[in-house]
């Protein structure tokens, strides 16, 4: 039995490495055109790529404000802080390293700074089994386990004060809620 031929071929797109040909058609393009609807660039470009190929490309590789070259010790310790805050959510923290991509972000993360960190947490870790440290209290009297790792101030951790802070502002804010207005609302209910 023959195959059914129902239609026009699907075109078959490029994968893999880009060529710096490729590279050219695109920046021009977006040069003159900008940056929007890439299924189209990716047509109009001449290039025999997917619209999502062309904006990945553009976005962690070509656009000219990218940063290149290793990442700084004050960027790796924004970081770290951001990550400490905000988890892995790569693109607010790439947000706040002006010229780093998220997908640049991430990959350090992986490759070097969570392997440093585990290597550090493992040195901290007593050789002997368990060590009985004693019984702190907070404020109102409650008692609060005392660990190794809850032995450092977040305060300090946490301080965005120190020259080039790359637009942290909206940090210092959220750390400095108003926690008698908050305190007061906890009783409240939102209705949606």
């Amino acid at each position: 039995m023959a195959p059914k031929n129902d239609g026009p071929a699907k075109k078959v797109m490029n994968k893999g490495a880009w060529t710096a040909e490729e590279d050219q058609k695109l920046s021009q393009y977006i040069e003159i055109h900008g940056a929007k609807r890439w299924k189209t660039i990716a047509l109009k470009a001449g290039l025999n790529r997917c619209g999502k190929s062309c904006r990945l490309r553009w976005l962690n590789y070509l656009r000219p404000n990218i940063k290149r070259g290793n990442i700084s010790d004050a960027e790796e310790d924004l970081i770290l802080r951001l990550h400490k805050l905000l988890g892995n959510r790569w693109s607010l923290i790439a947000g706040r390293l002006p010229g780093r991509t998220d997908n640049e972000i991430k990959n350090y993360w992986n490759s070097h700074l969570s392997k440093k960190i585990n290597q550090n947490e493992k040195t901290r870790e007593p050789s002997s089994a368990h060590e009985i440290t004693p019984q702190k209290t907070d404020m109102e009297g409650a008692k609060v386990s005392g660990t190794s790792e809850g032995n450092f101030d977040v305060n300090e951790f946490f301080d965005f004060t120190v020259e080039g802070s790359y637009g942290l502002d909206w940090v210092n804010k959220f750390l400095e809620l108003d926690e008698d207005s908050w305190l007061t609302k906890k009783g409240e209910h939102c209705v949606i």
